[in-house]
């Protein structure tokens, strides 16, 4: 990031016009997203049909789109003409950008420019004030500093980017070593135990497998004692039979339930609404007599994924790729759930975790947040890795313990401060008995303001490079 940023602000700067720095930003930003997001081609891989085909259209469509994401940025800063000014400019127009991008056509803020700092966990700590935006700014404003020197090497700059950047990154990891210290708590007496059976993709939904990959599920639950656990976890989808009303496969799920726990499963939920069939992709709690104890149905659904956006008025040649995708109905938004002897929690199903500030009920504040989710579509990409570092940033910004549980994937306990209790690795097949933190939950100034805080920072950035900028002559 330091020769990429200050490069591409250099190109920027140096551009004729501000619409040929809008292309060399493109140019960038189709670059950075097509290989950033590649891993989501892999999906249409698994089962090797026709659908396999669109695995560079998916590789395009993504710098193609998210690409603008950069370019807006680049052609808006290059009009301040001055290298300061460009900085100041560049760094808080692509912070404001990736806000924008977690909203527009239902967002996607999937592997924010801040995520870089999750190599060490003390670098994450300052997003409990300003979210992951905070580090982005943060991010871009250390490794850009070099461009200041790049633009005028005869100046003072050198010195200003030397000092931005290294006071920078020692302040970071002295605040965030100083918060690490200060915060750790002793684990408390409600044990979890996380579920990983590691199933292939291409048998996850094949008929044959069902029943064995339950069985799995099942066995992986109860091969050590469960006495002591207060809930045993499985990940999004995990049961393909309906087990509230499907009595054979409750019985069986049963022997998965701790004495007085409770099994915490995803799973399809079919029900009836105005008298017509629905289904939703939702977390069900079983307790230890087979009965549901509660439900939390996915909200924030996957375009294309989870359903298909104006379906009814596709055109008729793509009706039967339309209808290999499903279309589930979404749910209320985040909750708190209170069970008897358990810490209060709240869930958000798979990519839910990747929206700042959107995963938890502020007004009823869950103790922990359980996240079932299945990264086995991805295979051995980097994309898993991106959507576990998207689950710690939730931890530490909102202050709160999250589960994470998949399929496949990467498994973990997760402190308020971004500390990693217990783990399962991908690929991993595994039982793990973690203890939730005494201290699960605690407000931070992010879960109070949200992003108000690094967008007023933003304004302000950008009010100084328009003072900075060079003024026109009389």
């Amino acid at each position: 990031m330091f020769v990429s940023v200050s490069l591409l602000l250099l190109l920027i700067q140096t551009s004729p016009t501000p619409g040929q720095a809008f292309r060399r930003g493109y140019s960038f930003g189709f670059a950075f997203f097509s290989f950033g997001l590649s891993w989501i081609g892999n999906a249409v891989l698994i089962d090797n049909t026709f659908l396999t085909a669109l695995y560079p259209v998916i590789f395009i469509a993504c710098g193609a789109f998210f690409g603008l994401f950069v370019a807006i940025p680049a052609w808006l800063s290059r009009r301040f003409e001055k290298p300061v000014s460009v900085y100041l400019a560049f760094c808080a127009l692509i912070v404001v950008f990736e806000w924008i991008r977690s909203f527009l056509l239902t967002g996607f803020p999937w592997n924010l420019w801040g995520s870089v700092f999750a190599f060490h966990t003390a670098m994450l700590q300052l997003s409990a004030f300003g979210g992951t935006y905070l580090l982005s700014l943060l991010a871009l404003q250390i490794c850009g500093a070099p461009f200041l020197w790049l633009a005028e090497p005869n100046g003072k700059n050198a010195l200003i980017a030397a000092a931005v950047s290294s006071l920078s990154l020692i302040l970071m990891y002295t605040f965030g070593v100083v918060r690490l210290n200060g915060g750790q708590t002793a684990p408390s007496s409600t044990i979890i135990r996380l579920v990983q059976p590691s199933i292939p993709q291409t048998l996850k939904w094949n008929a044959a497998s069902l029943e064995r990959n339950f069985d799995a599920y099942v066995e992986l639950s109860k091969q050590k004692p469960l006495r002591g656990v207060s809930a045993v976890l499985w990940g999004e989808t995990a049961s393909p039979f309906p087990l509230d009303f499907d009595e054979a496969h409750n019985n069986k799920a049963r022997q998965a339930v701790p004495p007085n726990g409770y099994l915490i499963t995803g799973q399809i939920r079919y029900y009836s609404r105005g008298g017509r069939p629905q289904a939703s992709n939702s977390v069900m709690i079983l307790d230890d007599k087979g009965n549901p104890a509660a439900y939390y149905d996915k909200s924030h659904l996957v375009p294309f994924g989870e359903y298909i956006p104006l379906r009814r008025w596709l055109p008729g040649w793509l009706r039967p790729l339309a209808n290999t995708i499903g279309t589930f109905t979404p749910g209320a938004g985040p909750q708190k759930i209170s069970l008897p002897g358990l810490p209060d929690l709240g869930a958000a199903i798979c990519y839910e975790a990747i929206f700042p500030h959107q995963i938890i009920d502020q007004d009823n504040r869950p103790q922990w947040i359980v996240n079932p989710t299945n990264d086995g579509w991805y295979g051995n990409s980097f994309g898993p890795y991106q959507h576990f570092a998207a689950a710690r940033l939730r931890a530490v910004e909102e202050g709160i313990t999250v589960a994470r549980i998949a399929n496949n994937g990467i498994s973990a306990l997760i402190s308020p401060f971004g500390t990693i209790l217990g783990r399962l690795d991908l690929n991993e097949t595994g039982a793990l008995d973690v203890a939730l933190p005494a201290l699960a939950s605690f407000a931070t100034p992010y879960s109070r303001y949200g992003n108000n805080i690094v967008l007023i920072i933003c304004t302000f950035l950008l009010y100084a490079a328009f003072i900075s900028r060079p003024r026109p002559e009389k």
